[in-house]
C-alpha cells in the first residue's frame, strides 16, 4: 500500500496556503529546490499531476484528494499531541526546529457573517486552543465548494446538503433588507424623504411619503460582486421583471454599506449593518414587509477533533445570539 510520507504532504499543502513554492519554502525553512523535490515524488507516489504551476498554485482533482488528507494529517497530529500532554503550539516545523506553530484552520466564510457576527464566534474559542484562523472569502452559496477540493475544513454556507465527509448544522438566518439613502429614493424611486414616518422607512403599499418601488428594476443598484445575486432576485420576485439597473460592484462589507448610505445605488444590508443607520435616518427601507431571509448552516469534516470542535461550539453559541431561529 502507498503511504504518503508526512513531508511531503506538508509541503503541498504549505504550498497551496502559501500561493506559490517560493513563498513555501520560505515557510518551511528549506530551498525552493527541495520543495519541488518533494511535490515530484508525492506526485510519482500518486501517479498522478497534483499541482497546476499556477499563479496562485492550484491543485488538480487529484490533488484535493491528497490536500484533505494533508489538512487531516496536520489536524489529528495536533489534537493527538494535546490529548499526550504535549504543547500543540510547539511543534516541529519543516526544518526540526522548535518555532511555535499553533495549528491552521481554514475556514470559508461569507463577507457580511465576517462583517456581522463571524469573528466575535472566532474571538470566543477559549484561548487554551492553539489556533490560528486563514478565513477565506465566498459568498455563502459557493463555500461549500472549498470545502470540496480540501482548501477549507469549515465552512459557514447556505448549502444545507452536507458535502461528502463532513457535518452540516444549520445555524440561523441571516435577514437583508432593501434600503437607500433618503436623496436616492426622492432621485430614483420618486419619494419624498422629508415624509418618511419616524423610524426612516417607507410603507408598502405605496402611501404619501413612500418610495414608488415600480422603477426599482432601473434604478442603480451596489451588488458585492458578480456572483451576489441578493438584489437581482429581491427585484424579480417584488417587480416580476428582470433588473436593467446600473450596477456598481463593491466587493467589501462594509464599504458596500457605505456606498449604499452615501446614494451610490440601492443594496441589500444585513440587518445588523442597515438597523443603525435606518435608526439614525441615513437609510431608507424600501420594503419593510419583505426581508430576504438566508438560512446559514455550519459544515465541517467529520473529524473527532477537540480543535475543530472548540470552534464549533464557539461559532454555535454566538450565531444563536446574532442570526434569527
Amino acid at each position: 500500500m502507498t503511504r504518503f510520507p508526512l513531508d511531503q504532504l506538508d509541503t503541498l499543502r504549505t504550498i497551496v496556503d502559501e500561493g506559490t513554492f517560493e513563498a513555501a519554502a520560505r515557510r518551511l525553512h528549506v530551498t525552493q529546490s527541495a520543495v519541488s523535490q518533494r511535490v515530484k515524488q508525492l506526485e510519482r507516489s500518486a501517479g498522478r499531476v497534483l499541482l497546476r504551476r499556477t499563479t496562485p498554485v492550484t491543485t488538480t482533482e487529484a490533488g484535493d484528494v491528497l490536500l484533505r488528507h494533508a489538512r487531516q494529517v496536520d489536524l489529528l497530529a495536533s489534537d493527538a499531541l494535546a490529548r499526550l500532554g504535549g504543547d500543540p503550539a510547539h511543534r516541529a516545523d519543516g526544518d526540526g526546529s522548535d518555532d511555535p506553530v499553533p495549528t491552521t484552520l481554514p475556514i470559508a466564510v461569507n463577507a457580511d457573517s465576517t462583517a456581522t457576527w463571524f469573528v466575535e464566534a472566532l474571538a470566543s474559542v477559549p484561548p487554551s486552543v492553539p489556533v490560528v484562523f486563514d478565513l477565506r472569502r465566498a459568498d455563502q452559496q459557493h463555500t461549500a465548494e472549498l470545502l470540496r477540493s480540501g482548501d477549507v475544513l469549515a465552512a459557514v454556507t447556505a448549502t444545507r446538503e452536507a458535502v461528502q465527509g463532513c457535518s452540516s448544522e444549520p445555524l440561523g438566518v441571516m435577514r437583508y433588507r432593501a434600503v437607500a439613502s433618503p436623496g436616492f429614493v426622492e432621485r430614483w424611486l420618486d419619494g419624498d424623504p422629508a415624509s418618511l414616518d419616524e423610524e426612516g422607512t417607507t410603507s408598502a403599499p405605496r402611501a404619501s411619503g413612500s418610495a414608488d418601488l415600480e422603477p426599482l428594476d432601473r434604478a442603480p443598484m451596489v451588488v458585492f460582486d458578480r456572483t451576489d445575486d441578493l438584489q437581482h432576485d429581491f427585484v424579480r420576485r417584488l417587480t416580476g421583471r428582470e433588473p436593467l439597473s446600473p450596477r456598481h460592484h463593491v466587493p467589501a462589507s462594509a464599504d458596500f454599506a457605505r456606498a449604499v448610505v452615501l446614494g451610490l445605488g440601492w443594496g441589500m444590508l444585513p440587518e445588523a449593518q442597515a438597523t443603525p443607520e435606518l435608526a439614525a435616518g441615513r437609510l431608507v427601507e424600501l420594503a419593510p414587509a419583505d426581508p430576504v431571509d438566508v438560512p446559514l448552516f455550519w459544515q465541517r469534516w467529520t473529524l473527532a477533533s477537540p480543535l475543530l470542535d472548540a470552534v464549533s461550539d464557539a461559532v454555535r453559541a454566538t450565531a444563536r445570539h446574532a442570526l434569527h431561529p
